[in-house]
Parts: C-alpha cells; structure tokens; sequence
C-alpha cells in the first residue's frame, strides 16, 4: 500500500506501479485548476493512455492550461489521431527530438528526454519512473515493478522551475518559443537537504545523479539496496560498490530477470562474474518485469526517479530523480523492496553462474561489446568515464 511522509516541511507519498500511482494522478489532474505540467518517455495507447488522455482534455475544456512533452523516440507510437484530438480541446502538446530516422546511428539520437514528472497547480508534482502506459506489459504478461512519489511542498517550486526551463526549450527548438523568460534551476547542495530535486541534462547538470549516488555509496555503513531496470555502471560506479563490499557493507542489487530489452540484458550479465567476485548480491526479480530505478542506503538515504545506471541514463538521457533523506520515507522503500527481493526474485549464486553455458557467455560479452560502443559514440565515455 502507499504510504505518507512528513518530512521537512514536505509531505510524500511512495507509490508502487501504477496501480497506486494513476489513480492518484488522474485525481491530481481532475481536481487541477490552473495548470497541469506533464513529461513523459511512453504514452501507450492503451486503456491507461486513454484514461489519462480523456483526463487532460478534460482540463483543457475546463480553461486549465495542459502542457504535455513526449519524447520523440519513446513515445513514437503515439496516434496522430489522439494528438489531433488534443489539440483540438486545448492541451499543448510538444515532442522532444521527434524520430525521423529509426534505423539512424546519429549520437543525437540517444540523447532522449526520459523524465517522468507530473505539476498540477505549481502545488503538488509526481517524481518517479512509471510511464503512461498499462501495468501488465504486453511483452512478458506480468506486471511491472515501477515507484514514484507524490510530493507537496518546497521543492516542487524547483520541479516546476525545471519543467517549465524544458517546455521552452523545446518550444523554441520547434519554433514555437513561448516568448518568457527561460528559468535556471538552482544548483542543489545536497548537504544538510532531507528533500532534493536532482536533473541530469546536456549542460549544467550532467553528472548530478550520479554523484548523489555515488556520494551516498562512498559514506554507506551497512547496507546499500539498489533496484534497477537496467544496469551497466561505469567503472566508478562499479568501484563505488566494491569497495562498499570490502569495507563490510552489504551491497544487494535487484536487477532485472526478464528479458526486456535483449542489448542491455546481455550486456549486464557480463558485469556478474566481477559483481559476485566482488561479494555483491544479485537478484533477478522473477514475478514482475522490473522497470524501477531506486535505492536505499543505510535505511535513511532514498532516491525513486528515471534514471536508470547505464551510460544512456547517467551520461546521455533527460532524467530526474527525488532524493529524500528520511528514515522513515527510506525504511517504507526497503519494506517494499525486501518483500521482492524475498518473494518475487531469484538470488544469483557464484557457483551456479560459473556453470552458465558457453552461449549465454559469448552473448554477454557481445552485448556489453556493443553497449559500449553505442556508449562510446557520444565521446563522453572517453572523457568521463569507462563501461
């Protein structure tokens, strides 16, 4: 079940999948009365895509001011005839990078908005990784494992600050520039915050989430969960972890045990060996598809938000991601994270990994090959860092 929050003058709700979260967000949007703020990767057309298309342009009618950007690749299935009808009620709608070329190995277009924030009234906001789309995906016919978080309070004038910054942007890169004034959002000192907004972008905050992760792993004492979709670190990071592990503290990763997306299951199974060498748990979630990207560190540190650890997130992709310092926001996270790790996934043992056949070995290596030469094409692995 959800639960409630109060923590610094902010009040958060943990949602888990979107059969806590869309109720929520459909009421959020039918009770808005000035304006609503939404970004999303994927908007399906599905019964929940449908859902909350009827809910915006209900908005729209009722003289609320509906902004919507979908990212061009994400969201490309996205009908023309809903977009039209969109338009026609009032919601304004923009497309990040719009795909024109899928077969295109351009490294602009990797560069994707994969946000998922929702602002209605400049008063409450959704952080967090569910995308517009159905709980039961049709790929496996399992439910996903997905988390986000509603968020009343200071920061969500920062949220809305970042929204706004990106709405204009794209409007001016689609020649449509809304003529205000472009925002900054404020630099975070993560110090001392128990509620932070982070971003990760192509300027000026390109490395944001991941030094909240990796500053939260470098002062880890006990225990370090990290629940992501799609994993393949960069060397630091991996290093982060291991050094975690030799200093005694329990590292447990919940990766995910369904394929998805065969490029980065692949490439991630070529990370395990060194992983489980390292002392480092791993456990593939069985029951649901994995699609979260969350962690919680010593049972006080918490982040839920878009970014997954791979070079296309931390290093490429829009992302945003809330990291609440908080105990009991953090354990509420753990609870509901241990009861997947216990009842819903499979732990990977050495012995048993090291019998892996010669097939899926070869397999691994020739995705993790290919993850980083797609990785490589943008030049910032060179500079930065080394999957």
């Amino acid at each position: 079940m959800s639960s409630v929050h109060e923590v610094s003058g902010h009040r958060l709700t943990l949602l888990r999948s979107g059969e806590e979260y869309f109720p929520c967000l459909l009421a959020a949007i039918h009770s808005a009365r000035h304006s609503i703020y939404l970004e999303t990767y994927i908007f399906a057309a599905d019964k929940t895509g449908r859902l909350l298309k009827e809910a915006l342009e209900s908005a729209a009618v009722r003289e609320v001011d509906v902004h919507v950007v979908l990212d061009g690749f994400g969201a490309a299935d996205f009908p023309l005839l809903w977009l039209d009808e969109m338009r026609t009620l009032g919601v304004q709608v923009l497309w990040f990078r719009p795909e024109v070329a899928r077969l295109s190995f351009r490294r602009q277009r990797l560069r994707r908005m994969h946000r998922k924030l929702v602002l209605i009234d400049e008063r409450i906001a959704f952080v967090g990784g569910i995308n517009i789309i159905n709980d039961l995906s049709e790929v496996t016919h399992v439910t996903r494992l997905d988390y986000a978080v509603e968020v009343q309070g200071p920061v969500v004038a920062q949220i809305s600050l970042a929204m706004k910054k990106l709405w204009q942007l794209v409007s001016w890169t689609n020649l449509r520039s809304s003529g205000t004034r472009v925002h900054r959002v404020a630099r975070q000192k993560t110090a001392q915050q128990e509620v932070i907004f982070l971003i990760r972008d192509n300027l000026r905050y390109r490395q944001n989430i991941e030094y909240a992760y990796l500053n939260a792993i470098f002062h880890a004492k006990n225990e370090i969960i990290i629940a992501n979709a799609y994993f393949l670190p960069g060397q630091r990071f991996r290093n982060a972890l291991q050094e975690a592990a030799k200093r005694g503290v329990s590292v447990v990763l919940l990766l995910q045990g369904k394929v998805d997306h065969i490029l980065m299951h692949y490439a991630t199974l070529a990370l395990y060996e060194e992983l489980l060498q390292a002392g480092i748990e791993i456990h593939e979630c069985t029951r649901k598809l994995l699609h979260a990207k969350v962690a919680v560190i010593d049972c006080k540190w918490a982040t839920v938000g878009s970014s997954n650890i791979d070079p296309f997130s931390l290093w490429l992709a829009r992302e945003a991601n809330l990291v609440v310092n908080d105990t009991g926001f953090a354990a509420a996270l753990r609870a509901s994270l241990m009861q997947e790790i216990q009842h819903g996934a499979r732990q990977i043992e050495h012995t048993d990994w090291r019998k892996k056949s010669l097939w899926i070995r070869l397999l691994s290596r020739a995705g993790y090959a290919l993850a980083k030469f797609l990785a490589g094409m943008t030049g910032y692995v060179r500079k930065h860092d080394n999957i």
